[in-house]
């Protein structure tokens, strides 16, 4: 599966954006999806995950309460409304798949996006 992530930008702190990644392929409702991001320097960390049918979701808790992953598998495509953002949610994010459960690492994603740039200004 092909996977490619759009959305990104820059956003003033406690501003709104929602990213975007687009499946290729026709079971995309196989795959459990991931995002995940990466500041400079730092690992690439999970932010949240969602079941392939969509019904079982989980976030990180640093994104608790103002992320929201979902999903439409008509569309094979997954999104990550970001809401109250910070400047240390600054970071490119990345899109991931994988073909069994919601996964919380990213050692267990075989599929990834190219990642969109996200910058939170102060």
């Amino acid at each position: 599966v092909q996977l490619q992530a759009s959305g990104g930008g820059l956003v003033q702190a406690g501003g709104s954006l929602r990213l975007s990644c687009a499946a290729s392929g026709r079971t995309f409702s196989s795959y459990a999806m991931g995002w995940f991001r990466q500041a400079p320097g730092k690992e690439r960390d999970f932010v949240a995950t969602i079941s392939g049918s969509g019904y079982r979701k989980d976030y990180a808790d640093s994104v608790k309460g103002r992320f929201t992953i979902s999903r439409d598998n008509a569309k094979s495509t997954v999104y990550l409304q970001m809401n109250s953002l910070k400047p240390e949610d600054t970071a490119v994010y990345y899109c991931a798949a994988r073909r069994n459960g919601m996964g919380y690492t990213r050692y267990v994603y075989n599929y990834w996006g190219q990642g969109t740039q996200v910058t939170v200004s102060s």
